[in-house]
């Protein structure tokens, strides 16, 4: 499931999209202007589908505001198919482009192309099931919600969901958590995965397993 931004002034689009979108499993968020969006908006998009002519604040704008905010695939749906309206588009920091009237099915197939793209090389942004990891601010959101980690503990969580299904022993946890110079004893790593999963419990997340003997690890989802 991933989370898509629409942003298109034509109602019935924006509603043939979200339904379209909706039936691949994605949660979509749709708006008819540009001055709906802020950093609240795009901030955990997966996905953004920008109008390009809109009246006020249009598509390559938008793009212009928001780019530095959202870390994630922007697709233009433009009636312009100049071979400088395309450029722009990308040079201002899109990373493709449907030209008007389009199939919905090209449509779904590009986001889902992008999507798996993402899900690859995650940058600044990480999304595992429900939970959302800003690497840049070190923070683990739920829904938006921040869930307050420790360093040391969100440490132990970004290793483990960057590498799910992956098996790793305390001793590997420790040095991801403190480094080869950290002065705690192993034992930490079994206090800080009971922390985590504390915290983590309210918001209905569960996530890391333990394998006995071996070590822990972050459920495949």
């Amino acid at each position: 499931m991933a989370h898509i931004l629409v942003v298109d002034d034509d109602k019935d689009l924006c509603t043939l999209l979200k339904t379209a979108l909706e039936r691949d499993g994605h949660q979509v968020s749709s708006h008819q202007s540009g001055a709906e969006i802020d950093q609240a908006a795009c901030r955990w998009a997966d996905c953004i589908l920008l109008d390009v002519m809109m009246p006020g604040e249009d598509g390559f704008a938008l793009c212009r505001r928001i780019r530095s905010i959202a870390d994630c695939p922007i697709l233009f749906l433009t009636a312009k198919t100049e071979e400088a309206d395309v450029l722009t588009g990308l040079g201002i920091g899109g990373d493709d482009y449907l030209t008007k009237p389009f199939r919905v099915a090209e449509l779904r197939a590009r986001v889902a192309a992008h999507l798996r793209r993402e899900r690859r090389t995650p940058h600044t942004r990480l999304r595992r099931g429900d939970l959302d990891f800003d690497l840049s601010e070190r923070m683990v959101y739920h829904q938006g919600v921040p869930i307050r980690l420790t360093r040391s503990e969100y440490a132990i969580c970004e290793h483990l969901a960057m590498r799910p299904g992956q098996i790793f022993s305390k001793e590997q946890l420790y040095q991801a958590a403190f480094g080869y110079e950290g002065t705690a004893d192993v034992s930490a790593v079994t206090e800080h995965i009971k922390n985590i999963r504390a915290k983590l419990r309210p918001a209905g997340q569960s996530p890391i397993e333990t394998v006995w003997g071996v070590g822990y690890k972050w459920k495949n989802e």
